[in-house]
């Protein structure tokens, strides 16, 4: 019988783990200002590396190179978003299985520290929130509201059922949980804070060790009495945070709970790069000192789908600022898992300060170029849009049922008219038609509400077509999560009333219908095949594509755009079929027949280079 490579390794693996033992692990408790462990001193060498950026497939792979860098222990967050993606319904299967997760690291000799949220940052969509928290207007999230604190309780609770047997104190490798995340960057109502550590001890994790994470300047916000309380900075901060967190909590051990060794990007700016031999420099220190660390991110991976974020801090000087797809963050693992010269520089430094030697990196994993293939076939968004929903006045995507994609607000108007449509803030990119003929684009990035428009006389259509392109997932717009048209729309100043609204979260290409070979204007879906004998991961060239996303064989790689610095999307061998692959892009720009190549090198616009913390 034939299988996929991927597949005979994961039989593989299967094959040799059903003989591993499975170590208990063994509390780590605080005497003074050391962890202990066994009765001895004990340093957290840790790195963060998010399950749900990394196909399952590829977990153990990330593991073992993990601990061939010198690693002992594993930070991950869990996205709430994704483990619960309607109110109550939990999906923990597949790329969720966090206990699985956490048994395989379990299984490398891993010890896993536990970040649950409800608030993670990460880059995440709305921080790790779920969609449907934005629904009701009247609930605040990261207070003590009390719907909102009911929310919470439903989501530990459930997360306590997978995870708590996993705790140390019960023979598991959870040695640590965080207790809500940076919110001491966010504000300083310490009764919350003990509202969610409440709850975190009554879901079952309060059978180990707990702690708060803040900036060094921010700790005194959010730290809990008889909570570790643990630093984060990045790059060139490292002795100037452990003297405030030392002065701070003397009397306890000294953690960096997140040592930001890369960063990430933002759509429209340079890729970041970092410093790997400063950062070397202070992991060496840092060690040198006994002090405990968790690098950020160890690997950073992927967020597929519509799952990045945005920043927007919310000073006049600030604005909307969403992520990419690639999660890359100048890791010592690349965004496919792959080591960087930086891998080998923190290797070095923790093999001399523990003088241990880590086991060897696993076999590389193999990689293709695929030859170019056109994307023959197309269909129109018009001719894909869903049963409308009447309104009087725009409506958020969320009062729709709706949590990610796009969603079309259609209306009619009477010309001739010659002056501006205000959309207000779009939530996030507005695309703009007049009898399907695009006259202007409304970017939330540019601080953008309104366009110009000349409208000849007669009866016409309007359609404002929007896209989420990532909910604010840190500073204080965060509380205000809702996506589309959240303003009403002015012609000239007066509103526009009568509206049809097209829910499209494009949550699948299986539906798509009108497939043709002839050109299609506007809005539209382009559909290709590549053949496949022996699948290796790749990067899938979109230089040929504006603004949009991509499918393959069902799976969302995630978000396309030409104002870079992103121009490929991660493609990993076990999203592929052997034989026929078939790929789906949409793209708000037209075009006739694109073509698509697969690389083994992530794919950059050479934009200024950003050297950030």
């Amino acid at each position: 019988m034939k299988m996929k490579p991927f597949l005979a390794a994961c039989l593989l693996g299967t094959i040799l783990l059903s003989s591993a033992t499975i170590h208990a692990n063994t509390l780590i408790t605080i005497e003074g200002t050391h962890f202990i462990r066994a009765g001895k001193p004990h340093q957290i060498l840790s790195g963060s590396m998010d399950f749900q950026r990394i196909p399952r497939a590829y977990w153990r792979d990330r593991l073992r190179k993990a601990r061939a860098m010198g690693l002992n222990t594993i930070t991950t967050y869990v996205y709430w978003n994704l483990v619960e993606p309607q109110p109550g319904q939990f999906d923990f299967d597949g790329n969720n299985d966090v206990a699985a997760f956490v048994r395989e690291a379990q299984q490398e000799g891993l010890d896993v520290i536990l970040r649950p949220g409800p608030y993670v940052c990460a880059e995440w969509e709305a921080g790790g929130f779920p969609a449907w928290l934005f629904t009701d207007p009247h609930l605040h999230v990261r207070t003590q509201d009390p719907k909102y604190l009911k929310a919470v309780e439903r989501y530990f609770q459930r997360l306590g059922k997978e995870l708590a047997p996993l705790m140390a104190s019960h023979g598991g490798p959870m040695v640590a949980v965080q207790v809500e995340n940076e919110y001491g960057s966010y504000s300083d109502d310490r009764t919350y804070m003990e509202d969610i550590h409440q709850a975190l001890i009554r879901a079952g994790f309060g059978t180990d060790l707990m702690f708060t994470s803040d900036g060094a300047e921010e700790l005194r916000n959010d730290a809990l009495p008889g909570v570790l309380a643990v630093v984060n900075f990045g790059t060139g901060e490292a002795k100037s945070a452990f003297t405030k967190l030392k002065a701070f909590r003397p009397d306890q051990p000294a953690m960096a709970g997140e040592y930001w060794a890369g960063w990430f990007d933002h759509w429209g700016e340079p890729h970041a790069q970092t410093d790997a031999n400063v950062q070397a420099k202070e992991l060496a220190w840092m060690l040198s000192q006994g002090y405990s660390f968790n690098l950020y991110m160890f690997e950073g991976g992927t967020t597929f789908g519509f799952m990045n974020g945005a920043n927007f801090q919310g000073n006049p000087t600030d604005h909307y600022a969403p992520q990419t797809t690639s999660y890359d963050y100048d890791a010592p693992l690349d965004e496919a898992g792959r080591p960087k010269p930086k891998f080998a520089k923190f290797r070095d430094v923790i093999t001399k300060a523990t003088s241990i030697t880590p086991p060897s990196l696993p076999a590389s994993t193999p990689f293709m170029d695929i030859p170019e293939f056109a994307l023959t076939e197309s269909a129109s968004l018009w001719d894909n849009l869903p049963e409308p929903v009447s309104v009087e006045q725009p409506q958020p995507m969320e009062q729709f049922g709706q949590a990610y994609g796009y969603i079309l607000y259609r209306t009619q108007i009477s010309g001739s008219i010659t002056g501006q449509l205000y959309l207000g803030e779009v939530r996030d990119y507005a695309s703009v038609y007049v009898d399907r003929k695009l006259i202007g684009t409304v970017d939330r990035r540019l601080k953008q509400v309104s366009l110009p428009v000349t409208i000849e006389a007669g009866t016409h259509t309007l359609d404002v077509l929007v896209e989420n392109t990532g909910r604010i997932n840190y500073g204080p717009r965060l509380a205000d999560g809702r996506a589309g048209l959240v303003d009403p729309v002015l012609m000239d100043g007066k509103p526009l009333h009568s509206w049809q609204v097209y829910p499209l979260p494009m949550s699948s290409p299986d539906t798509i219908r009108g497939w043709t070979t002839q050109a299609v204007a506007g809005p539209a879906f382009h559909r290709g095949h590549f053949k496949m004998t022996a699948p290796a991961d790749t990067f899938l060239d979109v230089s040929a594509f504006g603004k949009g996303f991509m499918w393959v064989n069902g799976h969302n790689l995630g978000r396309i755009w030409d104002i870079g610095p992103q121009r490929s999307l991660y493609l990993p061998a076990p999203w592929m079929e052997q034989g026929d692959n078939t790929v789906v892009v949409f793209d708000l720009q037209a075009q006739q027949q694109p073509v698509l190549r697969g690389t083994t090198q992530q794919v950059w616009y050479k934009l200024d280079v950003k050297t950030s913390k």
